[in-house]
């Protein structure tokens, strides 16, 4: 296991009906005029928003709204919110929806202090040093934006989708009530479900010897969403498994299970060329890629994936063969994927085959590799695009 720090300040509200709580928890972290970001009508319409909103007036609160947030959260409106902040003087952001809004309000949480442009914290140009300080009322259990530093953008002018990170944009707070999820479409909750997976399998997959304990933690979660998300998918208003996925989602991203072990990330970042390209949901692209990921580095160590097959997808262990049990846990996530309904090659998804050298270009990873469980090369990273293009059960 490798030397580590952890850090994971935010308070998490866990629980039915925690949103009326919203107006005391910004009171407690020092808020007293608050930008209130969502997304769609969803939050109106349900009633949410009334509720969130007469809580910050309950706790003498003010407030302004800044809605519209989409999926792929867009540059655009950070700048909306940036300006808006500073007009208004706002000290404190609550997000109400799931990890696009959340990712949003971070992006405009760091661009309100800072003097340049905010776009500045996704090219790699500056750091996030400072940010207004985040909360959240969680609606989607998927991103685990709700506990982590980390924010995705895309820069609508160019399709681009990059990501930024600091402990500074951690939430102080997150509002989790399972119910609110439970009105999400079928196929929203796979794509939350396949996002939760995509984080653990992200650290799961490591070069770092030694680390049972978290090696345990990630299938711990894996098992999890294996018994959870069909439940929910056939029985949407089941709270109780409801509540496990929203939890590990969040337990997913905190990045306990992750610590003391290299990581890769190279899944989510061919995935956010597919994203920003299509403006696909994230969910549905790793469910594409992470399969087709897995296939292409599975030789580099396939007792790791041949691990995961065991313990994860309850494959018997081929000992004289370790890569046929690695290529069967391998078929069995894809399985898995399809049968909550998610795309699992570029036909499904509304991606073509042709746009692959536009879409390796676009990744940047020039005559380089990047780095991971097994660097990658633009041709590598093409040819899991292929494999993903073609891809079946």
């Amino acid at each position: 296991m490798d030397n580590f720090n952890f850090y994971s300040p935010t308070e998490f509200v866990f629980g039915a009906d925690r949103e009326n709580e919203a107006g005391q928890m910004v009171k407690k972290f020092g808020g007293k005029n608050v930008l209130v970001h969502f997304g769609g009508g969803s939050a109106v319409k349900s009633g949410l928003m009334d509720r969130v909103t007469k809580s910050l007036e309950n706790a003498g609160l003010s407030y302004v709204t800044l809605g519209g947030v989409k999926p792929n959260p867009r540059d655009t409106l950070v700048y909306e919110g940036i300006a808006l902040c500073k007009k208004e003087n706002i000290d404190f952001i609550l997000c109400v929806g799931g990890g696009s809004v959340i990712d949003s309000a971070k992006a405009i949480a760091a661009g309100v202090l800072y003097e340049g442009d905010f776009w500045d914290f996704y090219s790699g140009k500056a750091a996030v040093e400072k940010a207004l300080p985040v909360g959240t009322v969680l609606t989607i259990a998927a991103a685990g934006s709700e506990g982590s530093g980390d924010t995705v953008i895309t820069q609508e002018a160019t399709g681009l989708k990059r990501g930024a990170g600091s402990n500074a944009l951690r939430p102080r707070f997150s509002i989790m009530n399972p119910a609110l999820t439970q009105t999400l479409p079928a196929f929203q909750t796979a794509c939350g479900a396949c996002d939760i997976m995509a984080h653990v399998f992200e650290r799961y997959f490591t070069n770092t010897r030694e680390v049972e304990i978290t090696d345990r933690l990630c299938e711990a979660v894996l098992l999890t969403m294996v018994k959870e998300a069909p439940r929910v998918i056939k029985d949407p208003d089941n709270y109780e498994a409801r509540a496990n996925i929203m939890w590990a989602g969040t337990v997913a991203h905190t990045n306990i299970v992750g610590v003391g072990r290299s990581q890769d990330w190279n899944s989510h970042n061919i995935e956010h060329e597919l994203s920003g390209f299509y403006d696909v949901a994230h969910g549905a692209g790793l469910a594409v890629i992470m399969p087709s990921w897995m296939e292409y580095v599975m030789p580099h160590n396939p007792m790791r994936f041949a691990q995961m097959a065991t313990r994860v997808f309850g494959c018997e262990m081929n000992f004289k063969c370790p890569e046929e049990t690695a290529k069967e846990g391998i078929r069995c996530f894809r399985r898995f994927l399809k049968e909550l309904g998610l795309p699992i090659n570029f036909e499904e998804l509304g991606a073509k085959e042709e746009d692959i050298p536009a879409l390796v270009e676009k990744f940047g990873v020039g005559d380089g590799k990047t780095g991971g469980f097994m660097p990658l090369s633009a041709e590598d990273i093409s040819n899991i695009y292929k494999i993903a293009a073609h891809a079946k059960v």
